[in-house]
């Protein structure tokens, strides 16, 4: 026996070799990566626009292509591909066709080319058109998200059910290229990355104060220009010797100027009074403000407010915002009424209106711009300014808002996936503790079942359905195409359930071999087991398969993994549709919402598990079959076995509810999947035949000991 299993043991080394060096080939075979026929935009952005007359050629940086009827512009279109190409599920982008209208609204949306795996293999293509047609009707400054719970500021568009990472990656591209479209076609601005809200005036706030205190601490600022001043501005050009000074005039004043913001209690309450501050301020309506000029020589109103109503001559500027004044914001001053002012030629209240989104605590600038005539009609202007720092103790400012830094997509999915990447977490660390301190646990097989079960129940319910955390064939594809091209992690972290998953995975791998994942952590193989335990709580008869019928139906596995390995030599796409062998899209990713032979076939698979333990892990998973390769690499076994085992006692391998045990008593680390009834059975001196005879000469020795008298 023993050199069968040996002679066995090697014939399965070759498999393994044999299976490596097909598995080395298909990852050369990165460039057989299947391509879906990519549509052609123009008679989509014709059936978006029937009545357009010319659709322009791309365009500009970015490339867009214009839409018009006529000379008029209709839209735009853009391919996501050419603005924002941002690798998908797949490890290559989904190209979209994008239309805008010249207001910055979505027309339309549509799929040009995509390599996604989940949809080329399961998922309609009307329901990635359904997807792509949210986005009519909404504005590219909108923030949009995919799915979620609903957040004061964004626009929530619907996901799409077991493509959820492919679709919030398309949302990312269409969002970032219709972005830089509009901005680079003038539709809307760069937004600021620091958010400065506006200050409010302390109306409470009121010192008496005469005109030097108020022109010494800088709450009225002085535009002081003499002629030589202004003389200098106009050299080197064609006014340079128009309305020029005389030498002995230089030092004349051109203009003096005082400018302030009135509306402030302490500087307007004492320059206009308190009963014509409070009229003035009263007329104010919210976010307006006024300014106060008051001034001698050079007039500020200029001759334009006398044809017009247009102050040509003064300019308030905060930021990148230029005030001018006309007549209705100007109000003429004719006294006022602080201590120690002199006397101006020229006084006048401007209010800067609402729209102006006027700060009073920002830094400003008052232009004067002075104009000398050159001829009939044309001037040449210069300008001079002063700056105004309004004083802190006069307004309330609050502090700048400096937004988040704008998260990646994987950031974004992490943050918003972080819940359930703690759970399963939780999950793995628990299963550890079992696994540390299984010789303890199973010596309780009552709390051990329980503790199992509920376990299973977790995987199934949180893991599986709702956060389809299902690792399938797929991946491991995904991986290798990846790896033998250009391998980015980014395209792994794009799905932090299935990561987390493959990390555990990977762990428990090292360690103990597949067992480990495929026993407690598979959503379809605990919902399996756990329909068997079912069916023999309801005692239904269980069809256990004779050992060596069962042996060979264990390369049925590998065989359908081969296959599709070589299937995947000619067309990666085409192995992923066969993939479908693996219920566990239809189980849990679309949770049996799709075409009735994927219901039929994922049923028939949970149901038989009535009568027969895990049929499906046992003989057709080609995951299972893959991460079985790893047997070879595990570091620990902690499964004990007896030399009895096997040789006479086969209650083990009797009991074992998957067959993985061999009649001689060794465990099949491929085929186990460390379920700890063994283990069990192996501590119970009830169950264990060699142990209850341990227990029995042990009895047996203790009786014959005769008793001996201490007294």
């Amino acid at each position: 026996m023993n050199k069968f299993i040996a002679k066995r043991q090697q014939l399965s080394d070759w498999l393994m070799l044999i299976f490596s060096m097909v598995l080395v080939l298909c990852a050369f075979n990165a460039n057989a990566l299947f391509v879906s026929p990519p549509k052609d935009p123009l008679p989509l952005i014709e059936q978006t626009y029937p009545n357009a007359t010319k659709i322009g050629n791309k365009q500009g940086e970015p490339l867009v292509r214009p839409i018009y009827k006529g000379e008029e512009i209709l839209g735009y279109a853009f391919e996501t591909n050419d603005i924002a190409k941002i690798p998908a599920y797949s490890g290559e982008p989904v190209n979209m066709l994008v239309i805008i209208d010249p207001e910055g609204k979505y027309v339309d949306a549509k799929v040009l080319e995509h390599h996604e795996p989940i949809i080329l293999a399961g998922i309609p293509a009307s329901k990635l058109d359904d997807f792509a047609a949210q986005y009519k009707g909404l504005s590219v400054t909108d923030r949009l998200k995919v799915g979620g719970n609903k957040t004061e500021g964004t626009v929530n568009i619907d996901g799409l059910s077991g493509a959820t990472v492919t679709v919030m990656v398309m949302n990312v591209a269409v969002v970032k290229a219709a972005n830089k479209a509009a901005i680079s076609l003038g539709i809307i601005e760069p937004k600021s990355k620091v958010i400065q809200p506006i200050s409010t005036i302390k109306q409470d706030v009121f010192q008496k104060a005469d005109w030097t205190t108020l022109t010494g601490d800088g709450s009225i600022r002085k535009l002081y220009l003499n002629r030589d001043k202004v003389d200098q501005a106009f050299v080197g050009t064609t006014a340079e010797f128009i309305e020029s000074a005389e030498p002995n005039q230089k030092q004349d004043q051109f203009a003096e100027i005082y400018f302030t913001l009135a509306d402030i209690p302490t500087i307007g309450r004492n320059l206009l009074g308190d009963a014509e501050y409070d009229y003035q301020v009263k007329q104010l309506k919210p976010g307006e403000h006024l300014i106060a000029l008051m001034g001698n020589g050079y007039s500020f109103k200029g001759s334009g407010y006398v044809r017009g109503g247009i102050f040509d001559r003064i300019q308030v500027h905060q930021n990148d915002n230029a005030i001018s004044f006309r007549d209705l914001d100007h109000q003429r001053l004719t006294d006022i009424y602080i201590d120690g002012a002199p006397k101006f030629k020229e006084m006048s209240l401007f209010r800067a209106q609402d729209h102006h989104e006027f700060d009073p605590g920002a830094p400003w600038e008052f232009e004067l711009l002075i104009r000398r005539q050159t001829g009939p009609v044309d001037s040449i202007f210069t300008s001079f300014k002063g700056q105004y720092d309004t004083l802190e103790k006069y307004v309330d400012t609050p502090p700048a808002i400096y937004p988040e830094p704008e998260l990646t997509l994987v950031q974004q999915v992490w943050k918003e996936k972080t819940p359930e990447v703690v759970v399963i977490s939780l999950l793995v660390i628990v299963l550890l503790l079992i696994l540390f301190f299984q010789d303890v646990l199973v010596k309780h097989p009552k709390f051990m079942h329980q503790l199992r079960h509920w376990y299973l129940v977790i995987t199934v319910v949180c893991v599986g359905w709702m956060w389809g955390g299902q690792l399938s064939v797929v991946n491991v594809f995904t991986f290798l195409n990846s790896l033998m091209s250009k391998f980015s992690w980014d395209l792994f972290l794009l799905d932090p359930v299935i990561f987390t998953l493959w990390c555990a995975a990977a762990v428990t791998i090292v360690l103990w071999g597949r067992a480990v994942y495929c026993g407690w952590l598979c959503p379809f193989g605990a919902l399996q087991e756990l329909v068997n335990v079912l069916g023999r709580w309801l005692k239904l008869p269980q069809i256990e398969l004779p050992f060596a019928v069962h042996e060979r139906l264990w390369a049925i596995k590998y065989l359908i993994l081969l296959g599709l390995f070589g299937l995947s030599l000619d067309s990666l796409a085409l192995a992923e549709k066969f993939a479908e062998v693996e219920p566990f899209k239809t189980t849990f990713l679309l949770k049996f919402d799709r075409e009735w032979p994927f219901v039929i076939y994922a049923s028939a698979l949970i149901l038989i598990n009535l009568v027969n333990r895990k049929t499906f892990c046992r003989y057709l998973c080609p995951l299972g079959a893959a991460l079985s390769f790893s047997n070879g690499i595990r570091l620990f076994d902690w499964l004990k076995r007896r030399k009895e085992c096997g040789q006479p006692c086969q209650t083990c391998a009797k009991e074992c509810e998957i067959q993985a045990i061999y009649p001689n008593g060794e465990i099949n680390m491929r085929e186990c999947h460390y379920c700890l009834d063994c283990q069990v059975t192996y501590y119970d001196e009830e169950k264990c035949p060699p142990l209850k005879k341990m227990a029995y000469k042990r009895r047996k020795n203790e009786e014959q000991i005769p008793a001996v008298n201490v007294g």
